[in-house]
């Protein structure tokens, strides 16, 4: 174990991932998505930087690229948040609770469905620059 830190600035973290410039991101319940530089400091958050209102973000990835991925439960969907650039809802048609993503270096995501409380299915997506394909 390298050591342990505290971070502040959290209000009920879920889920965490570590982004591609060496910080890590951390999702928020019924909140907003914080993200942290390698010095374990806040830098910000997705709904400030975006202008973005979640429902409940749930589920985050970065890409091979250093964009941002949120699966946001209540919304059932799943948004990119891209390095420039507006968000881009990329999934949303049949996700019931969308609550886990991954990404993969070849452009794959990956999103866990589950729906009151029992597991839907996972959905396998190819993403483009603009979206889903």
């Amino acid at each position: 174990m390298l050591g342990t830190h505290s971070v502040s600035n959290l209000r009920g973290p879920r889920y965490v991932c570590l982004a591609r410039d060496g910080g890590f991101i951390v999702s928020e319940e019924c909140g907003d998505v914080k993200l942290f530089n390698s010095n374990h400091k806040l830098v910000g958050s997705l709904g400030c930087r975006y202008g973005h209102q979640f429902g409940n973000p749930a589920g985050v990835c970065a890409d091979v690229e250093g964009n941002i991925i949120v699966a946001d439960e209540q919304h059932r969907a799943v948004h990119l948040f891209p390095k420039s650039g507006s968000p881009i809802c990329v999934v949303s048609k049949g996700l019931r609770k969308p609550a886990g993503v991954a990404c993969s270096n070849s452009g794959l995501l990956l999103v866990a469905d589950s729906g009151d409380n029992y597991w839907l299915g996972l959905h396998i997506y190819g993403i483009k620059e603009d979206g889903v394909n």
